[in-house]
């Protein structure tokens, strides 16, 4: 039961290339995830592979089924949306738990500074409007 002979060519072309885009992404987030050394360089390439290649790929789904009216594309919108809430929410709390663990292990070359700290200590030549002091 294929049902790619009766897609337009328009549609077809359409659908190749939100694949092929998508793909490509979710490659480029798999070879970032290989590539990259410590956990806070590998924690933005699966994001951008899981987010954008999927999205890609379910609005390939979305056009082809909608063009061939076979069904609706509720499943799509809904993997979508549980994709677009799920990731970012993954991601932040991988990286606190990440920073947490690293602090209180003082692994000081690959924690980023305690902002709490570092802010006092700094030197500060703009009040509260903004304006510089002189």
């Amino acid at each position: 039961m294929i049902q790619a002979p009766n897609l337009p060519g328009w549609a077809a072309l359409i659908v190749g290339i939100l694949l092929l885009s998508g793909a490509s992404l979710t490659l480029l987030g798999t070879i970032g995830l290989v590539s990259l050394k410590s956990f806070y360089e590998r924690a933005h390439a699966p994001g951008l592979g899981t987010s954008m290649g999927s999205i890609l790929v379910l609005s390939a789904s979305m056009i082809c089924f909608s063009v061939l009216q076979t069904r609706p594309v509720v499943h799509e919108i809904l993997i979508f949306i549980f994709i677009t809430i799920t990731t970012p929410v993954t991601l932040m709390l991988l990286s606190r738990a990440s920073v947490y663990r690293d602090r209180a292990e003082a692994s000081v070359d690959q924690a980023p500074p305690d902002l709490a700290r570092v802010q006092p200590n700094a030197p500060n030549n703009n009040d509260c409007k903004g304006q510089k002091k002189e």
